[in-house]
């Protein structure tokens, strides 16, 4: 990570308020695909990491029991709780979690959805955060997000290599395999944005690697 948790929380909580205004047509198809190949049923519950203003949780949660909605910035958060408050969307939880402690508790979780959030992680960080991400005892992670498909170009406007570190595409894919995961998706939207969808193989008694 090129700067630390709390320099990340301070930076989106400045501009939580206008953050939903500034994304991308990128960011809104990537978005709107990791909520389609999420696809909780009626008793799932979902974790969503990295949730900002709740983009992703909101979308879900009319399909899910219940959605644990983790994120470093209060400010963000508190955008999410009054969009869902505006909504009357009751089954949305916003606390404060990072990647690799997320902070789920002892609940069990079915799906663990990201969307732009994972690559201001390094490689390592982003293993051991799928590595977490595993043991939750998801069946699905569908995971949106920068990530190179071909030669990095930090001109183009998807990531600002003064504080975000996106993986390959190859990466990340290794990192799922690695706990356990097979990638059923690879879905391109830009050279530099993409979600791949991971599907648990076997019982997900074990997570490989765990301790």
């Amino acid at each position: 990570m090129k700067r630390s948790v709390e320099e990340h929380a301070e930076r989106f909580s400045e501009k939580a308020t206008e953050y939903d205004d500034s994304k991308s047509d990128e960011y809104r198809a990537c978005a709107d695909l990791v909520v389609s190949y999420a696809d909780p049923g009626s008793d799932d519950v979902v974790a969503d990491l990295g949730a900002g203003t709740g983009a992703i949780a909101l979308a879900i949660a009319p399909d899910a029991s219940r959605v644990l909605a983790r994120d470093i910035s209060e400010g963000m958060m508190e955008e999410g709780r009054r969009k869902a408050s505006e909504a009357r969307i009751t089954n949305v939880e916003f606390a404060y979690g990072e990647f690799r402690e997320p902070n789920l508790g002892d609940v069990a979780v079915d799906i663990v959805t990201s969307n732009f959030a994972l690559h201001h992680l390094s490689d390592d960080e982003k293993r051991e955060a799928i590595r977490v991400m595993a043991a939750a005892g998801a069946r699905r992670i569908v995971l949106g997000d920068v990530m190179f498909f071909g030669e990095p170009d930090p001109e183009e406007p998807f990531y600002s290599p003064e504080v975000d570190d996106p993986a390959t595409v190859g990466t990340l894919v290794e990192a799922f395999t690695d706990v356990g995961f097979a990638v059923t998706v690879a879905e391109r939207v830009h050279d530099q944005v993409g979600v791949l969808v991971a599907e648990r193989i076997g019982s997900g008694e074990e997570v490989p690697g765990a301790e």
